[in-house]
């Protein structure tokens, strides 16, 4: 099986030696994203609240340059610096997923990179990332 690893041009640069995307088969991992502002780099301000609707927008901005949205989310893991800030970002992450919720995970990390108060990863499924991948690598 082959992998294809991917970065996109309108996300935050990577905190790390890592890909933003790495599609192996009928799946894409999304590495996590904090609440970073791609333009700043910086978390956006305003806490948890402002920081999940960031992440969630990152991820939507990766998902469209490869051609998928957040309507292939299968599964999301989201974690938090703070179990108690679970009510104020589940309320944003509502915005983003209105039906057809991913299955889903959340855990509170002891700590996260830039301090962040909520990172979110995601795996998408199905028919559209062959074409979608084979799209983007015409387009290279």
């Amino acid at each position: 099986m082959s992998k294809f690893c991917f970065n996109a041009k309108i996300a935050p640069a990577a905190l790390g030696p890592y890909s933003h995307a790495v599609v192996s088969g009928d799946l894409v991992f999304l590495s996590g994203q904090l609440g970073l502002d791609p333009a700043t780099n910086a978390l956006a301000p305003g806490g948890v609240e402002a920081e999940t609707r960031q992440s969630l927008a990152n991820i939507s901005a990766i998902l469209a340059e490869m051609g998928l949205s957040l309507s292939n989310v299968v599964k999301t893991t989201v974690f938090l610096r703070d179990m108690g800030d679970f009510a104020r970002m589940n309320a944003v992450y509502a915005e983003f997923f209105p039906k057809d919720f991913p299955a889903r995970s959340a855990v509170q990390a002891a700590a996260l990179p830039k301090n962040g108060a909520v990172e979110i990863e995601v795996i998408v499924s199905g028919a559209a990332i062959a074409d979608a991948v084979a799209a983007r690598r015409v387009s290279e």
